[in-house]
């Protein structure tokens, strides 16, 4: 007997059906041609590089955030990453370059046509930004950024989201918080970017804009069950975060040396300032973690590096070597007692993005304020520690915008899903965990066991 389908169940892939179709009589232009020898072999093949490292800290991300849940929710958390490279790479084509990158609309946001379709951007002009690249390249270094921002948010909501409601989220997040973000950043005409605010790789776009849909997304979801029981859920896999967190420090040099946009020397400081910060934060929280009374464990280092690798993505071309040092040290700091506090609230914020991501962004932005300098990027501005406060503040007024749009406006995002769509599973579900109760799978874990014969023998778990 054939289940009924509900008009929820159909209307994803009719929406899917109905982009296709449209595709298919998008005009077909000829692809870049070189005509005044203006595009460089080197800057191309390194943003090729950079483009794929950056879609490598998706899968990074999964098994980064996979291996903190609870091992019943493991699968789900993890494609909730993943799914976000297919939602957000066709809906890039389709108008998410155009109201990123678009012509300017009054500095808010991009013209929904210019790229639609991704039209124009085969055989357009390169980004002024990018002189030496196509600016298909760019479109698509771009989008890679524009994926992993939503699955950041997973963290703060896993064990308890629906999966349909999440997709819904990841396409309002993409289209009404991500592309102007994006605009007033990162577009020449945006107003952040007129105004002389600074983000080089993402600091307010991806990690303020994620950390602040995390918070409203763990308030409008409430608390998990486990949570109000004051419950100790052990991480399903460590080792998985170990993993994750290789993914993501090794993705990361295209995340911020990449977007310098060339194989430069801004390119090289950006590679530099973005591991030493990762090493020294890493340290930081592993050693504040001793310093508190605790040993040092796997967890620590991994999100303190994790920490060290979002403060340091603002101000990444900004900043000189040695003090991306500090930058590390102080956010891994911050994060820490952010985590300690937030743990002892009645916060759910199940895998502390907020603390993290959103702080850790925020640290990034101020930091850059204090230690730019015209000696590492002529583009950029001289920070509060060569003398330039009024730069400092600038940042500040940037940041408490992308806070307070980010913020409401996922919190609007997050309230309008619950009013159209179930936003919670029941608690039956999360009870019986979301790999079984949103995707009819389970996830196995081997465990070692030591008989009384003294033989050790594996027997696999299953969540």
């Amino acid at each position: 007997m054939i289940k009924k389908l509900t008009a929820r169940q159909v209307a994803p892939f009719l929406i899917l059906a109905a982009i296709a179709i449209l595709a298919i009589f998008i005009p077909t232009l000829p692809n870049y041609e070189d005509k005044v020898g203006v595009y460089n072999a080197a800057d191309i093949g390194w943003i090729i590089v950079a483009t794929a490292l950056v879609f490598l800290m998706t899968p990074g991300l999964a098994f980064f955030y996979g291996g903190m849940v609870h091992r019943k929710n493991v699968i789900s958390t993890m494609i909730k990453s993943v799914v976000a490279a297919g939602v957000v790479g066709v809906l890039w084509v389709v108008v998410g370059f155009s109201l990123a990158f678009g012509d300017s609309i009054g500095g808010v946001i991009g013209n929904p046509n210019t790229f639609l379709f991704f039209k124009n951007v085969n055989s357009g002009a390169p980004w002024s930004l990018a002189p030496t690249i196509p600016l298909s390249l760019f479109a698509i270094f771009q989008m890679m950024f524009a994926v992993i921002t939503p699955g950041l948010v997973v963290g703060a909501v896993a064990e308890r989201i629906r999966f349909s409601s999440y997709i819904l989220f990841t396409v309002l997040f993409s289209l009404c918080i991500y592309a102007p973000l994006a605009h007033w950043s990162w577009h020449p005409d945006g107003f952040l970017f007129k105004m002389g605010a600074l983000d080089f790789a993402g600091g307010t776009v991806v990690h303020i804009s994620a950390g602040c849909a995390a918070l409203a997304g763990a308030l409008v979801l409430k608390r998990r069950k486990v949570h109000i029981e004051n419950k100790e859920i052990p991480p399903a896999n460590v080792p998985y975060v170990l993993i994750g967190t290789g993914l993501l420090w090794f993705g990361w040099f295209g995340f911020n040396a990449g977007s310098a946009l060339g194989a430069n020397a801004l390119a090289v400081s950006a590679f530099a300032t973005t591991n030493t910060a990762a090493a020294a934060a890493g340290l930081s929280w592993m050693f504040f973690d001793v310093l508190r009374g605790k040993k040092p464990s796997v967890l620590g280092f991994c999100i303190g590096a994790v920490v060290g690798l979002v403060a340091i993505t603002p101000a990444a071309g900004f900043v000189a070597i040695p003090q991306s040092i500090f930058i590390g040290v102080v956010a891994a700091i911050i994060s820490n007692i952010a985590v300690f506090y937030k743990q002892k609230s009645r916060l759910d914020d199940t895998l502390d993005v907020f603390p993290c991501h959103g702080i850790g962004g925020m640290v990034g932005m101020l930091m850059t304020g204090i230690f730019a300098t015209k000696a590492i990027n002529s583009f950029g501005n001289d920070g509060l520690f060569y003398g330039n406060a009024s730069f400092f503040f600038t940042q500040v007024k940037a940041l408490a915008i992308v806070v307070a749009f980010s913020f409401c406006g996922s919190y609007a995002i997050f309230k309008f899903i619950n009013f159209v769509l179930p936003l919670r599973v029941t608690e039956a579900e999360e009870e019986l965990g979301l790999d079984a109760s949103q995707h009819d799978e389970k996830y196995s874990q081997g465990t070692l066991l030591v008989n009384n014969n003294g033989i050790v023998k594996e027997t696999m778990v299953e969540g």
